[in-house]
């Protein structure tokens, strides 16, 4: 399978997903309330996403009552605006043509998480250099549903730290830790693509970026080449310069010994590699993956690796992608 998810192709999908639903509601009602949201899409995730979307709003709505005259950041004034943002909450009414583009992100940005996991993470705390306050991220992960072990541990670990912002950059390096600590297996992503192909069909290869076949490089016919004479040469002394030949030599090493690094197996999978190996050929043990990665980057070339595969797991599918692509990066280690 293709790793490279299709921002185009989700967003067009979701588009499709959001007109018949919001067809679909808003034929025999107006308006959407809150209780009907929640209950809107069977894929939850979708209605959570919808709902954090609303406060959001109302979050960025109440930052801008400032005054000369009133003190808006008085306890008094906030426990206040508090209440009345959870009246509101229990007030929404929204009519189809507001509702449909908040419906078109939320399917989006399910997708998003249940396709790509990694990137939706990356997204979410990497995208500005900013500090990311903990309240903030708390608040975000009560809405997500899907895949969100990883995002609570981070959640935990900041907490233990004691700390109440972070950057953005350093909270995505942390996630990047923990995705290498603890056992995470994605969500499956069928039963939620069963789901949403009753709304609109989902083939989940066209979320993929589709590799292009190479271009066929053109023949050309040689030119008939004109019988040209040897010219007789005289003798040359050729001097070899012993120094610059050693200089290359230890060179030419580093470089191996640097590219034999940078193709570790270890250092070489992205995450979204490491979930998609350990759901299909590791039966979704992230543990069992990693000391199989952990061994096969111990052997010295291909064929002891190979051996190890075909002792220690007959039953993969070889004709499947996910042992092709596997097999491909496998045949790179060891070039």
């Amino acid at each position: 399978m293709d790793e490279k998810i299709s921002l185009k192709a989700i967003d067009q999908y979701a588009i499709q997903v959001a007109n018949q639903l919001g067809e679909s509601f808003f034929s025999q009602k107006s308006l959407i309330t809150g209780p009907e949201i929640l209950t809107l899409c069977e894929v939850k995730q979708v209605n959570f996403f919808v709902i954090h979307d609303l406060l959001n709003a109302w979050k960025k709505e109440s930052e801008k009552l400032k005054s000369p005259y009133f003190d808006y950041e008085s306890k008094a004034v906030q426990d206040a605006l508090s209440q009345f943002q959870i009246a509101l909450s229990n007030h929404i009414a929204i009519g189809k043509v507001d509702f449909l583009p908040l419906l078109k992100r939320g399917i989006g940005q399910t997708l998003f998480l249940l396709l790509d996991p990694y990137d939706f993470y990356s997204e979410l705390l990497d995208s500005h250099d900013e500090l990311l306050s903990l309240k903030d991220l708390e608040d975000r992960v009560k809405y997500v549903k899907l895949n969100k072990a990883p995002l609570e541990n981070l959640v935990h670990r900041l907490k233990a730290k004691n700390t109440d912002a972070v950057k953005g950059k350093e909270a995505f390096a942390l996630l990047d830790q923990i995705l290498e600590e603890v056992n995470f297996t994605p969500e499956d992503i069928e039963p939620h693509l069963l789901a949403f192909g009753k709304i609109v069909p989902a083939d989940v290869a066209r979320f993929y970026e589709q590799k292009q076949a190479p271009i066929p490089t053109p023949v050309i016919e040689p030119k008939p080449v004109a019988e040209v004479k040897p010219v007789e040469q005289k003798p040359t002394t050729i001097v070899i310069n012993q120094n610059l030949f050693v200089s290359e030599t230890k060179t030419t090493l580093a470089d191996n010994l640097a590219k034999q690094r940078a193709t570790r197996l270890k250092e070489s999978l992205t995450i979204n590699q490491k979930f998609m190996f350990t759901k299909i050929l590791f039966h979704g043990d992230f543990e069992i993956f990693t000391e199989a990665i952990d061994k096969l980057d111990r052997f010295d070339n291909l064929s002891q690796a190979m051996r190890f595969i075909d002792d220690g797991y007959p039953d993969w599918d070889r004709e499947s992608e996910e042992y092709e692509e596997f097999l491909e990066i496998l045949q790179n280690r060891f070039r």
